[in-house]
């Protein structure tokens, strides 16, 4: 492998196979558009025909599209990563998920590239022998996005501490910030009150963010304040999936007595207005979260964020703001105390804006180079 100057800019492949534009398509893409803009020649491949190669394109990052999860199109699939390696010269390969990642191992050692796996899987990895093989020897690096990801990495794959980093991804502040005149507005549009308290969930409608649980400790926290409850709304900010549709949620808000004191807000063209909008965030979600993306835009907006203790949440938020999953009436303390003690809101907050110091898209970016140029043999950020 050449070395190369810390000025020089890198030739780096992204591997991004997710079919759905999930966080982990997400953190992939985001990714790759940083690294455009910082100079460096990427080139990203996709599924052909999935809503991670639509966004890719939206974005400007110019996809292959490649049947990467069919293991009927492995030899061809082969050729396409062998002749791409000898077109393209890339110094790093990183792979997003792992169905692609044996044959860029087995390309390896004749390709002179550096190999990375970015995971962001709430499962387990399979401490089988090829697996850890895989991770452990023949990755250069391995990047987690949540501590228990990078603690799975050493103990169940045995991959060398030195080579697990721990990388959370980053937020657009371009995109996401404080903003007073979209917070009037969003909010004037709502019909909330000055002194209203907006409670948001903005998240797809999906049994594992919490809708459901997020509506009953809402529901029981009105019965639990009583008149003090008035200022209260709670905010659904989503849209309907294949497991949940907009009428169950709808259904359950009624069930639960909160038909006036909740504010479907659906797609919003301006998510950084309808975040700003709100009093508190809560990320309700039941598991994953290994790639918390909207608790990071929230954050970005200035607004307190409170959730339930999976995946990543632990590594953003102090132990006060978290709950366990499920835990109906550690939710309905955790929202009582924001809505009687002020002091809590500002703590979160001077909290949270401390946290985001270190997760910016430049931090992202920088963070990432640093592990792409230790594997090449310098860790010198230019």
């Amino acid at each position: 492998m050449n070395k190369l100057s810390s000025k020089d800019s890198l030739r780096i492949i992204q591997t991004v196979n997710v079919r759905w534009f999930n966080a982990t398509a997400w953190y992939g893409l985001f990714l790759s558009s940083l690294l455009r803009e910082a100079g460096h020649e990427v080139r990203v491949l996709c599924l052909s025909d999935t809503d991670t190669f639509t966004k890719a394109e939206e974005m400007g990052l110019e996809p292959e599209g490649l049947d990467m999860n069919n293991p009927a199109a492995t030899v061809s699939l082969y050729r396409r990563f062998r002749s791409l390696m000898q077109e393209f010269k890339p110094h790093i390969v990183n792979c997003h998920r792992g169905e692609s990642f044996v044959l860029w191992g087995l390309l390896k050692a004749s390709g002179g590239f550096g190999l990375v796996r970015t995971r962001g899987d709430q499962r387990p990895p399979k401490g089988n022998f090829p697996n850890i093989m895989l991770h452990a020897r023949v990755a250069d690096a391995v990047i987690a996005t949540s501590s228990g990801i990078a603690s799975g990495m050493r103990e169940i794959l045995h991959v060398p501490e030195g080579r697990v980093h721990t990388i959370f991804g980053g937020v657009d502040t371009r995109r996401f910030y404080p903003d007073a005149v979209g917070r009037a507005q969003m909010r004037k549009w709502w019909n909330l009150a000055p002194d209203d308290l907006a409670v948001g969930l903005v998240g797809r409608f999906d049994a594992v963010k919490g809708q459901k649980e997020l509506i009953a400790s809402f529901a029981r926290l009105r019965e639990q304040m009583g008149d003090d409850a008035r200022r209260l709304r709670l905010v659904l900010a989503g849209f309907a999936t294949s497991s949940v549709s907009d009428a169950a949620v709808r259904t359950w808000v009624q069930e639960a007595g909160l038909g006036d004191r909740t504010i479907f807000a659906g797609r919003c063209n301006d998510v950084n207005a309808l975040m700003n909008a709100l009093d508190l965030g809560v990320v309700a979600s039941q598991g994953s979260e290994t790639i918390a993306r909207v608790a990071l835009e929230i954050m970005a907006c200035g607004v307190p964020l409170v959730g339930t203790r999976v995946g990543v949440m632990p590594d953003l938020l102090q132990a006060h703001a978290l709950v366990p999953p499920g835990d109906e009436a550690a939710m309905v303390a955790l929202l009582c105390r924001f809505a009687t003690e002020a002091s809590f809101g500002d703590v979160l907050r001077a909290e949270q804006r401390e946290r985001m110091a270190t997760l910016r898209e430049r931090d992202f970016l920088e963070q990432t180079l640093a592990v792409y140029r230790s594997v090449l043999g310098y860790s010198v950020i230019s």
